[in-house]
């Protein structure tokens, strides 16, 4: 009973602190750059931001019955018994049934999954607690930013509720000028990371439930009116022109605001509107960003009360007929796919030495693109792509059974959609947003996506716009022909497909039989494919589980792909082993998915070596290819 009441109660906080979300991200979409209620506009930079650190070690309470946000009613708490409240008894009869400052502790950034063994698959709700001093100076305004939090997060200081977010993967601001104190402070934040089926992703998918804060935490000061968002990229279409906006924030909102990029000496001023508000377009010739030569500029964007600087790259990105175009010319993307799971140490990677190690895995294998699913990585993963020169896929976790009637699921897609792109427009190394993986075709299925598609397109029509999609087979005469004929891809710029022949349909010989047909006149990615193999366990080719089953696989996919005429990419599944509850078979799985190149340990499987091998053989031709054009 107990248990029945408190799994409904918790669905009943969920459902009120999603609806009051959901309102005020939908304001801020009609309101962009302007304050609405307790929910800040995201800042732009936070890397370049005046910021002080609250990572580290915070109290926590594990709470599965929500006691500490409900009473057994199931009413709201809303006096001292609330956790949030951080109360001390007053007297020695005076009964208070929780104490942060006794109870144990988690890091932050970091999931509590794997920092405690009990923790493991635990879904439910942790209350983490944070004290800090802070003496604001006059005019200045403070924010609190978090990274990500997994799932939802309803975000107290002091005692009083300051705002609540949904979405696991995406960043959020709150700001608290007017609430944090010189000394004394006391943060509060109560993490849920259960499951449900209207969520974004739904109850169901194939990775690790990872809760907590699992990126950085910090305050952010900045000046009374400052610099909250800036785009600066190349004009669509154009690899001269350069094309952005500014957005102020505060009381002095008409300003005059320069941009410089002192390396070329490049300089120009403009003015903001009443709204704070400045768009520009100007020519400026500048080498262009690539795989092959990642090129960052520093640019300043300095207006009369705030100045940030960011390092960023200039290149266009388009498509023309089944080809990709990278400034200008046609571009094979030599891919891997990646879960955000850590190299270096069990659970989610967040920090900058996390994304260099996969990251030069994946230029190890010879890539040029990383898919990174199915859900936004960290800020880290983005720039360290910036900076080694990979192209990136970008991702939303609209995955599988999306409940798509629902206009709060929808709302809450948007609002991770808007938030990624917020985050990363200014990253040259961006050049798809996915929308989807593997959803299954319907008429409110395709209303959903399109809603997701059109948003993305004028969120930042200098990016492409993708899904991973599931192609229809057709088998005659002991040959296969699989046609992309999904009534989405009309409306993508790239297509993308999974597909698992040799592993969930077919044997890996069935690939050299299989032919790819097109409805549509678009670049193919092959978003996933592959098999599992148990790093060190060898047998014959036909073992499912083998290092050697892995590598025919891969051998056969390869030789497939090759005969693909509208083929332009390829990030195959996956570059490392990553955790999954699904995969629950003893010896092999041992709840995690095994499709890695790379075991979670490390080492590199045989078929790591076949897919270098073709990635080499593609990078060698393309350069020869370059060499006869420029002749």
């Amino acid at each position: 009973m107990c248990l029945q009441r408190s799994s409904i109660a918790a669905a009943r906080l969920a459902s009120r602190f999603r609806q009051l979300h959901v309102l005020a991200a939908a304001a801020l979409l009609l309101l962009p750059g302007l304050a609405h209620g307790q929910i800040a506009p995201l800042i732009a930079n936070v890397p370049a931001r005046h910021d002080t650190s609250l990572n580290g070690d915070w109290r926590v309470i594990v709470d599965p019955y929500d006691v500490g946000a409900l009473d057994y009613r199931d009413r709201p708490l809303k006096n001292n018994n609330a956790f949030y409240k951080n109360h001390k008894p007053q007297s020695r009869s005076d009964l208070v049934e929780y104490d942060f400052d006794t109870s144990g502790t988690l890091s932050v950034p970091g999931d509590w999954n794997t920092q405690r063994e009990s923790l493991l698959f635990y879904e439910g709700a942790v209350w983490y607690k944070r004290s800090f001093d802070y003496s604001l100076p006059a005019n200045r305004r403070l924010f609190l930013h978090f990274g990500a939090v997994n799932y939802s997060a309803s975000v107290y200081l002091n005692g009083e509720e300051i705002g609540h977010h949904e979405g696991g993967f995406t960043p959020f601001d709150f700001e608290i000028t007017a609430h944090v104190k010189p000394t004394g402070n006391f943060l509060v934040v109560r993490v849920d990371n259960r499951r449900a089926k209207q969520q974004v992703p739904t109850a169901n998918s194939d990775w690790w439930n990872y809760g907590g804060i699992t990126r950085p935490v910090t305050l952010l000061e900045v000046p009374d009116t400052f610099i909250q968002d800036y785009l600066v990229q190349l004009s669509p279409g154009s690899t001269q022109q350069i094309k952005g906006s500014v957005q102020l924030s505060g009381s002095k909102l008409r300003q005059k605001v320069t941009l410089r990029i002192p390396e070329v000496k490049f300089e120009k001023s403009f003015e903001t509107d009443a709204a704070g508000r400045a768009e520009f377009q100007f020519p400026a010739g500048l080498n262009l960003w690539s795989p092959d030569n990642p090129k960052l500029y520093e640019v300043k964007i300095e207006s009369e009360t705030d100045t940030v600087s960011d390092d960023i790259g200039f290149r266009s990105i388009a498509v023309r007929g089944e080809d990709i175009l990278l400034n200008g010319s046609p571009v094979f993307l030599r891919g891997i796919s990646l879960h955000e799971e850590s190299p270096l140490h069990p659970g989610r990677a967040w920090s900058r030495e996390d994304a260099q190690v996969l990251l030069t895995w994946a230029k190890e294998l010879g890539c040029n693109f990383v898919r990174l699913a199915h859900y936004p990585h960290s800020e880290h993963m983005i720039r360290m792509a910036d900076q080694m020169g990979l192209l990136v896929w970008e991702e939303v976790p609209v995955y599988w059974t999306i409940e798509w009637e629902n206009a709060d699921t929808l709302g809450n897609a948007k609002n991770q959609l808007a938030e990624a792109i917020a985050r990363d427009r200014n990253r040259a190394s961006v050049i798809i947003y996915s929308v989807a993986n593997e959803t299954p075709v319907s008429d409110a299925r395709n209303r959903f996506l399109r809603e997701l598609i059109r948003e993305a397109h004028a969120s930042d029509p200098s990016r492409l716009v993708s899904a991973a999609l599931e192609a229809k087979e057709r088998n005659e005469d002991g040959h296969t022909t699989i046609q992309i004929n999904d009534p989405i891809a009309a409306d993508l710029d790239i297509m993308g497909n999974n597909e698992y022949i040799g592993w969930y349909v077919h044997t890996p010989a069935d690939a050299d039989t299989t032919t790819w047909v097109s409805t549509y006149n678009k670049p193919l990615i092959m978003s996933e494919f592959g098999g599992d193999a148990l790093f060190g366990y060898h047998g014959d080719p036909s073992a499912r589980w083998t290092e050697e089953y892995q590598e025919n696989l891969y051998r056969h996919q390869i030789a497939m792909l090759k005969r693909i005429s509208f083929l332009r990419g390829t990030s195959p599944w996956v570059l490392k082993d990553f955790r999954s509850p699904r995969r629950t078979l003893p010896k092999f799985e041992d709840y995690f998915n095994r499709k890695g190149l790379i075991s979670d340990g490390g080492e590199k499987k045989k078929a790591f070596f076949v897919l270098q091998q073709f990635y080499q053989d593609l990078q060698a031709h393309a350069v020869t290819r370059k060499l006869a054009a420029s002749r």
